[in-house]
């Protein structure tokens, strides 16, 4: 397994031919076991050593007994060993021509006084050791397309969205929803207190991934404006970013999880304004945000065909979409006598268009493909058990679907969906939301400022 040269420096992290687990362990239920194992799990290609001088084998690999004395070249070390003994060991791995560490470890700045002297030792071990080092306090990093996953959970589905976060709990529930979701992410790495890798340093190496159509971000903290300011433009995927902190007792609370600088919010959000990054507004704004933005094409324009089964539903959309600067043009009058001419009197023909309870799917397909030349984009809404659903949505034009309501059918059209790369969102106001971040037009609350390679 070769490692692209299109990470750079960080090679080394994302994409390693090697790696070693430095105090993996062979008791069940202890972190150095459980990354070890996941390790192995995933499918990973290249040799994976434990280091550990108290067993001779773990999992049937057999151990070595300290980083000096790893049996070959090894291109990622993962360390799980006490705080005290962090620093030599990074060490040790830069006389070993190990060029990437993660520092699963915590005890560090986000303790104290001690901690914090620890992790400037560990600073200067890297530089010195010209060592790449992820952490520490982080929970590591998953790359699906590589099938490295030294991190917890377990989750190996391949798709668009990469997730870097300084909580390793928002990330690992990012990644369990894209999971559960059948869309996967195309990387997961957790910041931690960044005594050296930082999010400038991965904007710059996920920009080249051909595989990350989108990152997400959660940042208590921004290290380094500058850098950080030139990753984002230099960055061509469309960037989301959590920042909590808002009040002032959430930034005292971000200061002391991992001693980010988490600053004054509207200066933040200005500096994110700035640079074309979309804000979210909780974890559940990300997860929208980036996966629309991931999966969905950018529309035309902000012409919006809201068609549902469900009349409630479809005021809702209305609402949301209104609210955030869609145009809901009603069907000019030849798309409306073309869909009166097959629809039933009792559908609703306007914006929304109410095909009412007892629709079929292939009345939504007829629907969208006769409206396609007027729209830009619809809002499809499944408001009952509609079998086959999925086959009437299409890739083009822009279709945000939400279903609701289906039980065991709607769970089978999910899913149906979810394989072919199409996001379906729970509720019309989440979905329509999402949609927002699309829309192409300046000043609209929540609009791209700059494109991507994906989008013209």
């Amino acid at each position: 397994m070769s490692a692209p040269h299109g990470f750079g420096d960080l090679a080394a992290l994302l994409t390693p031919r090697s790696v070693a687990v430095v105090g993996a362990s062979a008791t069940p239920g202890k972190l150095g076991h459980t990354i070890f194992r996941n390790i192995l799990e995933a499918g990973f290609a290249g040799p994976v050593v434990p280091v550990n001088p108290r067993a001779e084998a773990i999992l049937g690999r057999p151990c070595t007994p300290s980083v000096d004395r790893l049996p070959a070249p090894v291109d990622l070390a993962v360390i799980i060993v006490p705080a005290e003994a962090v620093p030599e060991t990074v060490a040790a791995c830069g006389r070993r021509g190990i060029q990437g560490v993660v520092v699963i470890t915590g005890g560090f700045a986000e303790v104290g006084e001690e901690g914090a002297r620890l992790q400037v030792a560990l600073a200067d071990a890297a530089r010195r050791h010209g060592v790449r080092v992820l952490g520490p306090n982080c929970q590591g990093l998953n790359n699906p397309h590589h099938g490295l996953c030294a991190s917890w959970p377990l989750l190996t589905g391949r798709g668009r969205m990469a997730v870097v976060s300084q909580s390793g709990t928002v990330g690992a529930a990012l990644m369990d929803w894209a999971a559960a979701d059948g869309l996967g992410v195309s990387c997961f790495i957790s910041l931690g207190n960044r005594a050296d890798v930082d999010e400038a340093d991965l904007l710059a190496a996920l920009g080249r991934d051909p595989h990350t159509r989108c990152i997400a971000l959660y940042l208590e903290g921004i290290k380094d404006p500058v850098r950080f300011a030139a990753a984002a433009r230099a960055c061509p995927a469309p960037l989301v970013v959590l920042k909590p902190g808002r009040t002032p007792r959430g930034r005292a609370a971000a200061e002391s999880h991992t001693r980010s600088l988490a600053g004054d919010d509207a200066v933040a959000g200005g500096f994110l304004r700035q640079l074309g990054i979309h804000r979210a507004e909780d974890v559940e704004d990300l997860y929208d945000a980036a996966r629309a933005l991931a999966y969905l094409e950018r529309p035309r324009g902000g012409r919006l065909l809201i068609l549902t089964s469900s009349g409630g539903c479809g005021v809702l959309a209305t609402d949301v979409a209104a609210t955030h600067g869609f145009i809901l043009p009603p069907p000019p009058p030849a798309l409306a006598a073309a869909l009166r001419a097959f629809l039933p009197g009792r559908c609703i023909i306007g914006n929304p268009l109410d095909l009412t309870g007892d629709a079929t799917a292939d009345w939504y397909r007829r629907v969208i493909e006769l409206a396609a030349p007027h729209y830009d984009a619809f809002a499809v809404i499944f408001g009952d058990p509609i079998e086959g659903a999925a086959d009437a949505v299409g890739a083009t034009p822009v279709q945000c679907v939400t279903f609701l309501g289906g039980g065991g059918v709607e769970r089978a059209e999910r899913a149906r969906l979810h394989a072919r790369g199409i996001p379906v969102f729970p509720a019309p106001e989440r979905g329509i939301r999402a949609l927002t971040r699309l829309l192409p037009r300046a000043g609209v609350p929540g609009s791209p400022v700059r494109g991507s390679r994906f989008q013209e």
